[in-house]
């Protein structure tokens, strides 16, 4: 590695590990825990990835009348996905359930998606893309029917460390000024081939226009290990939370594999 190489990583690695370091924010129990690193299914690919998350201690008030709580809930979600080109991949999450103490188990909605990546994005230093999610939703899961997701992806490859930003930013339809600032941050060491640890943070700031109160914003930390072999691709994590706003301890496990070409 050059020397303005090395400058460069170690620029980036600070602006990470300050984002890291941000003391944090409110985000209620979701069906997906995962940065997106701009990896697509090759093109005619079907992909399928089931999302698991058990909150074994969390929030223990529904975040409205009705809804599903956080503690000792479990949450998931399987993912359909396919590679249309070398740069799209389309996506389906269905069904979306969840179950909690109160309320049992329920389906929380379905999901659309649209992955665009810059083509052989694991193979490349820096890569981009950005992915668009469009969701129906269950009363149970939120007060707005329909909800979507503006998700940006920035990353290096650094071999072996990989460095990934997702800012993202939710919207319910009810205006620029009301956006929410959801960002993931990922990094990964992958110690040998097939094999990687990492630690990530996923936060809720609140709306755009006005950051909800520290202590009603959700801060979660996460070690996870990452397991790929063949066509199966294994990630499980046990997340802390940093604030009042936050669920204090979520475990999850994320299974993936391609079915056909």
């Amino acid at each position: 590695m050059t020397i303005s190489a090395r400058a460069s990583t170690r620029w980036v690695a600070a602006i990470v590990l300050t984002l890291l370091a941000v003391p944090a924010v409110a985000t209620a129990q979701s069906d997906e825990i995962q940065v997106y690193d701009g990896g697509l299914a090759a093109k005619g690919t079907v992909n399928l990835t089931w999302h698991n998350n058990f909150i074994a201690k969390g929030l223990t008030s529904p975040a409205f009348p009705g809804g599903v709580a956080a503690n000792r809930s479990f949450n998931g979600v399987t993912e359909w996905a396919l590679g249309v080109t070398n740069w799209f991949e389309a996506g389906l999450y269905l069904p979306l359930y969840s179950r909690d103490s109160t309320t049992g188990w329920g389906i929380d909605g379905v999901k659309l998606r649209a992955l665009f990546a810059v083509p052989n994005a694991d193979d490349r230093i820096f890569f981009y893309g950005a992915n668009f999610e469009f969701s129906y939703n269950a009363r149970r899961w939120d007060t707005t029917r329909f909800t979507s997701e503006v998700r940006p992806i920035i990353g290096w490859h650094l071999r072996p460390i990989d460095i990934i930003i997702n800012p993202i930013v939710d919207t319910a339809y009810d205006g620029l000024g009301n956006l929410e600032f959801v960002p993931a941050a990922r990094v990964a060491y992958n110690f040998k081939p097939g094999w990687a640890i990492a630690a990530e943070e996923y936060d809720d700031y609140g709306s755009l226009k006005a950051f909800l109160p520290r202590t009603q914003q959700a801060h979660q930390f996460y070690g996870v290990v990452d397991r790929t072999w063949r066509s199966w691709d294994i990630e499980g994590g046990v997340g802390v939370g940093l604030t009042n706003g936050s669920d204090r301890l979520t475990l999850k496990l994320i299974v993936s594999r391609d079915l056909m070409k």
